[in-house]
């Protein structure tokens, strides 16, 4: 099975596509997830995660099950606990996704450099 991949960091969707899903679908199930990766805020941080570069890495494959690797601000997060229900809830979704799991990763630690202008602006960290 092939898969399509999207990575955070930078907050500019990377695809690697050998996949079986028709381009025009792969991008729209691309921008959907995006989108609502962008509707999951962490409550104490006025920023979703997808600015904050929480999301490392997002797997579509072929099948349209999504796997994504994320992690916290600070493994200690209060909501650690609950926000990969969030993302897996809001990723699922999406009209074409079939299901979605997420997989915390504290490797490589997140850092300031992985946010977005947009998440530097909401927090005033220029």
């Amino acid at each position: 099975m092939s898969d399509s991949t999207i990575t955070g960091g930078a907050n500019t969707p990377a695809i690697v596509s050998d996949s079986a899903i028709p381009p025009e679908e792969l991008d729209r199930l691309t921008d959907a997830i995006v989108a609502a990766l962008k509707s999951v805020y962490d409550p104490e941080i006025p920023a979703d995660i997808y600015e904050l570069g929480l999301i490392y890495k997002v797997d579509i494959a072929d099948d349209r099950t999504v796997a994504i690797d994320m992690t916290l601000t600070a493994p200690g997060c209060p909501v650690a606990g609950e926000m990969p229900g969030w993302v897996e809830t809001a990723v699922a979704a999406v009209p074409g996704i079939q299901s979605c799991s997420v997989t915390m990763v504290f490797d490589p630690p997140w850092d300031q450099s992985r946010m977005s202008d947009e998440a530097r602006v909401a927090l005033d960290m220029w």
